[in-house]
């Protein structure tokens, strides 16, 4: 273990886009844990968009970032905190970090399922899809779906989820003719749509002529009003996130029929996965066997190198990822 942590810091509120220029990396010792806690290598990072929400007023400038991680226990003074245990948690953005027992979990031994999992498919990205199919849209066996960001890590998770669970027709939308034919052709999508190449209502509506059952929205704007045009009575929009929106807050806002709300009884809910914590295990229940028997695929880019970790937050707000994008030490 080396004698040097590293820290991520803010260091200033961006203006649309952020740049490497709102970050720092800060040096400091190793800390040595405290009674009642325990010392953390951490072994993997993830970026989310809702980072960048968070950039704008509820990160602290000039101070490490929060974020979810996987780590290792190297020195401990907690009994239920043993060296050598592999542990989730909150306190990512940085190599080191001091955790107490009820700020982490001990991850479960899948024999055969990758670490990296358990911060994409079986993690808060994987939890997110599941908890926003079975408990927000309620899905139906043969229920058509619509995905925006499909091609991200809760669009892939989604779509891979929604086909295990019974769902009909599958429809992503993506922003490259790659992420298209990676839909189609890797995650089990029907049809795919690259919302670069025309206005989204109309491309849905080529691939999806007889409408939809459920919208997964992770964007937002233009998905979220053809999505409601295009669903059927008493469809159903999950709000997962508005990743369209988080560099461009003048954007118009969403434009649709707000008759159809009321005339097709349609019913659009929003959440945040947080307060799901008691799905996990149910997640685990689900989706291991299929990953073991290599039903269910974990959708992941992986950059190597904590020093790279801005550069990779960077690159998933501008789409350069496919599935869940993971930070992992070198």
């Amino acid at each position: 273990m080396t004698d040097t942590a590293l820290t991520v810091q803010q260091t200033a509120r961006p203006t649309g886009f952020p740049t490497t220029d709102d970050f720092r990396f800060a040096e400091s010792p190793v800390p040595e844990p405290v009674p009642g806690t325990a010392l953390v290598e951490n072994l993997y990072w993830s970026v989310d968009p809702y980072h960048r929400e968070m950039m704008d007023g509820d990160f602290e400038l000039n101070a490490p970032l929060e974020g979810r991680a996987l780590g290792r226990i190297v020195a401990s003074r907690h009994p239920d905190l043993p060296e050598g245990e592999v542990v989730f948690h909150r306190h990512g953005w940085r190599t080191h970090a001091l955790v107490r027992p009820e700020q982490v979990r001990r991850l479960p031994r899948h024999e055969g399922v990758p670490l990296s999992a358990y911060l994409s498919v079986l993690g808060g990205t994987g939890l997110t899809a599941y908890v926003g199919l079975t408990r927000i849209a309620r899905l139906r066996e043969g229920d058509d779906l619509f995905v925006s960001g499909a091609a991200g890590g809760v669009g892939t998770a989604t779509g891979r989820f929604a086909r295990l669970l019974g769902a009909g027709r599958l429809v992503g939308s993506a922003g490259s003719a790659e992420k298209v034919k990676y839909l189609t052709e890797e995650v089990g999508y029907d049809a795919a749509i690259d919302y670069r190449t025309g206005p989204v209502a109309e491309l849905l509506a080529g691939a999806a002529p007889d409408g939809i059952d459920v919208f997964v929205d992770n964007v937002g704007g233009d998905h979220l009003g053809a999505a409601i045009g295009a669903l059927r009575n008493r469809g159903r929009v999950v709000r997962v996130g508005t990743i369209g929106q988080y560099n461009t807050p003048d954007a118009p806002p969403v434009l649709y029929n707000h008759a159809d709300m009321v005339e097709k009884r349609l019913r659009m809910e929003g959440f945040l996965v947080s307060d799901y914590a008691d799905v996990q295990e149910e997640l685990y229940e689900f989706a291991v066997p299929h990953l073991r028997s290599g039903a269910l695929v974990a959708d992941e880019t992986v950059v190597d190198g904590f020093e790279r970790i801005v550069e990779a937050f960077l690159l998933m707000l501008r789409g350069g990822n496919t599935g869940k994008i993971l930070v992992r030490a070198a």
